[in-house]
């Protein structure tokens, strides 16, 4: 049985793609930012604390767990929850270089914890006040790290991405995982 252990739809519709049934964990994680914690060490912590909640409730499951949070200037940014975060996140990112790191984490059968941190590259475009106002009443990213959705418009906020997987902009990296769940004995070819 494999599970995700995360409320994001977004992963959910990227796990989907692999073609493997599974089910989906709610796991309560609280997502405060510790004191001196890097984006890299939260988002790993993160990803596993929810792996193991979803292991705890689905016990004998491979468990997938991931987190994201955007870093800009030093700033962790998390989702923002409200338009006025994400008004003001977007300000922040406005002409600069934004780092996704996507924390990935696979508990398996027997216990054993795999895990990987993804960092994804996005360069905002300089953004007027009108741009980011609009963009964020229209498409509302209140549950996306750094308040960017990059699958829709929000696209048209950035200048140019890198990194080595696309669905880690997204908050899956599927190439990674598929290399653990190979190693967990699931296969998805």
């Amino acid at each position: 049985m494999l599970v995700l252990a995360s409320k994001s739809p977004y992963r959910r519709k990227l796990l989907q793609q692999l073609g493997l049934r599974f089910h989906c964990a709610a796991p309560a994680v609280d997502e405060t930012v510790r004191a001196g914690e890097s984006a890299d060490r939260l988002v790993v912590r993160l990803a596993v604390e929810k792996a193991r909640a979803g292991a705890a409730e689905w016990p004998g499951a491979v468990v997938i767990g991931a987190d994201q949070v955007a870093e800009c200037g030093g700033e962790i940014f998390g989702k923002p929850g409200t338009a006025e975060a994400a008004v003001n996140m977007l300000r922040r990112s406005s002409g600069m270089e934004v780092k996704l790191y996507t924390g990935l984490a696979l508990i398996g059968t027997s216990g054993c914890e795999q895990t990987k941190i993804e960092i994804f590259h996005a360069k905002f475009r300089p953004l007027d006040e009108a741009t980011i106002q609009r963009y964020v009443a229209r498409e509302k990213p209140l549950d996306c790290a750094g308040a960017v959705r990059a699958e829709g418009p929000g696209i048209a906020l950035l200048e140019h991405l890198r990194g080595d997987d696309p669905n880690t902009l997204i908050g899956l990296p599927l190439i990674a995982l598929v290399r653990m769940l190979e190693a967990e004995g699931v296969r998805v070819v």
